[in-house]
């Protein structure tokens, strides 16, 4: 749920999405949802010369399962506030696995 979170965050800004068949399109991220699918607009191709089909899409929508890697801008990334959403995560996680434990153990 922190990604789905944080890339919430970075509607409207400028995204680079490279796919698992080697396929980057640079964008501005439209959308997401729970699944990492993402719908980004104004793309346009990073090797155009590899993939000239794609010169004339404008919008795409992107399964999240064929989502290698997302970059993004560092100016467009809050550091402090993702550690503290990770930290915050992982405390609750460690809280839950210890509630199961007690109530395993009781």
């Amino acid at each position: 749920m922190l990604f789905y979170s944080f890339f919430k965050t970075q509607v409207g800004q400028q995204v680079t999405v490279e796919l698992k068949n080697d396929l980057a399109i640079q964008g501005v991220l439209e959308s997401v949802d729970q699944f990492l699918n993402i719908k980004l607009r104004d793309i346009h191709v990073v090797d155009a010369e590899r993939y000239p089909h794609m010169l004339s899409i404008k919008n795409c929508f992107i399964r999240g399962s064929v989502v290698r890697y997302v970059q993004l801008l560092p100016s467009t990334v809050d550091t402090a506030l993702l550690q503290d959403a990770a930290r915050r995560e992982a405390q609750s996680t460690q809280q839950m696995s210890q509630t199961k434990a007690a109530a395993v153990q009781a």
